[in-house]
This record gives structure tokens, sequence and C-alpha cells, in this order.
């Protein structure tokens, strides 16, 4: 088992940045890949980022250049740290975690909104 605690949403002015955290436990917490995701009003979650247990990182390309994943993993904690936000990243972020085996966690999310 594997759970996921997100923290550090919340409301920002475009072009503003802003910090994710995902807090996992769970045994096998650190040997898993660990990925964000977002879901807009009205639209499907998207895979965001993504990070490896060896820090192999990919990003969608909307969001390349703007925002960083990187995970501790002697804290069990991944983050994704966003620059140059537009109000159309607004959404609900959610931290995944997919184990060797392809089970996968997810976290509650947590609201990023970006508005003036």
């Amino acid at each position: 088992q594997v759970h996921l605690v997100e923290s550090g949403g919340g409301l920002v002015q475009p072009w503003g940045s802003l910090g994710l955290s995902c807090a996992a436990s769970g045994t096998t917490a650190s040997t898993n890949l660990m990925r964000w995701y977002r879901q807009a009003p009205g639209k499907q979650r998207e895979l965001v980022a993504d990070i490896s247990n060896l820090g192999i990182t990919n990003y969608e390309d909307s969001v390349k250049g703007r925002f960083t994943i990187s995970r501790d993993n002697a804290k069990n904690t991944v983050y994704l740290q966003m620059h140059s936000l537009k109000p159309e990243d607004t959404a609900v972020y959610y931290c995944n975690s997919l184990t060797p085996s392809g089970r996968n966690y997810w976290g509650q999310g947590t609201q990023v909104t970006v508005s003036s």
C-alpha cells in the first residue's frame, strides 16, 4: 500500500510560481514511478510530468521549460515546481505512484488556480 498526500496548491497570479509536494508512505514508495497529473473542469485528467526512481524525468509539452519535477527518496517526497503559470494551468493536481508491478495509487488532489 502507498498513501499519498499532496500539499502546496492555491491561488497564484499569471506568470507567478507555485510549488507542490507529495508525501508518500509505504515500503515501496521509493522504487515507484512518481507522476503528477492534472484535471481541469470539463476535461480529462492528463499527465503533467513523471520521474523514475533513478531521477529520469518526462514532461507534457505545454509545461516543458516551466515545470520541474523532482523527488527526495530519503523523504519519500516528490515535488512539482511550477513557474510562469498560465490561466490554462488551472486544475486539480494529483500525485500518482506507479509500482513496478503496475499498481496505481492516487492522492486526494490539490487545487491550483491561476487568475488575476
